[in-house]
């Protein structure tokens, strides 16, 4: 069952109308609405209020949230006003609306990994728009997403300091950062709280956001990865800048990855899996570079 709810206070006429149409347009389609979060939730439409933002509080990785916003703001940089107000609430995608002066409205969507694009309102124009934004969401709501690593200190000795791959790995990062296509890490700590943090933490694993990894295939059951959250231009130590991953368990949804015994590693991006599948399928694929540049 497909299950979305609605939280957060419509503090505007616009605001309510939004959530009315996007409800009935997921009923429409097969969703169930429910009044109260449970933990097979699987879509929150969360409205936040700009002045104080607050998350939605998840009962389950699974929970894709959307946070709803609207601003009479305007301004040069969409992406850079409206990102943080995605990353304080804790939203795997922000709808940040702005009315304009000829009666349109425009509402721009973002994701942690900034993906950034725009759907424009017109009245008369309703049942198109609510489509739209469904066909939008839906497909990213219903994936699966595979956040949960299993550890392995079995590592091999002799790949304790890498290889000739992750040396190469290190230095594609490098000549990615001379060619200006790293972004650099967004400072999380910067815009939540301590708590906020920890519950970030606790649902993730995660502590930092650098959008993109670069992996190569070591042979045909594993590949290196370049760990989540970190700098990509300086790579230099296995378990920490460098994973071996080595497949997928599907009982525990959660990739496999090798690491030194007597060390902390880094987790896996959520992307290791798309990674994995590639490798898999493709066996001519020898290497993955995906930067959000």
């Amino acid at each position: 069952m497909r299950i979305f709810t609605i939280s957060g206070n419509k503090q505007t006429p616009f605001l309510s109308w939004l959530a009315e149409g996007i409800k009935e347009e997921f009923l429409s389609r097969g969703y169930t609405f429910y009044d109260v979060s449970e933990e097979n939730i699987k879509l929150v439409f969360h409205f936040i209020d700009p002045e104080k933002p607050r998350p939605y509080r998840r009962q389950a990785q699974a929970t894709f949230v959307v946070s709803v916003m609207e601003t009479s703001e305007k301004s040069e940089n969409i992406h850079k006003s409206a990102y943080p107000y995605l990353i304080r609430s804790l939203a795997d995608h922000l709808m940040y609306i702005l009315h304009n002066e000829d009666g349109t409205t425009d509402i721009y969507f973002l994701t942690p990994e900034q993906g950034f694009y725009k759907l424009t309102y017109r009245k008369g124009e309703e049942e198109t728009f609510f489509k739209r934004i469904y066909e939008r969401l839906e497909p990213l709501a219903a994936s699966q997403l595979v956040i949960d690593n299993d550890f392995y200190d079995d590592l091999p000795e002799e790949l304790w300091n890498g290889d000739e791959i992750t040396k190469s790995l290190s230095e594609s990062g490098k000549k990615l950062d001379r060619m200006n296509l790293l972004p650099a890490p967004f400072p999380l700590e910067e815009y939540l709280t301590p708590r906020d943090m920890r519950h970030l933490k606790k649902l993730y694993g995660i502590g930092g956001l650098s959008y993109g990894n670069l992996s190569a295939r070591r042979d045909s059951e594993s590949f290196w990865m370049s760990a989540s959250g970190i700098n990509k231009a300086n790579m230099k130590t296995v378990g920490e800048d460098f994973l071996l991953i080595k497949g997928y368990d599907s009982d525990k949804n959660a990739m496999k990855v090798s690491v030194p015994p007597n060390i902390t590693p880094k987790r896996a991006s959520v992307d290791a899996i798309e990674h994995w599948m590639i490798y898999q399928e493709h066996p001519e694929v020898g290497a993955i570079v995906h930067v959000h540049a």
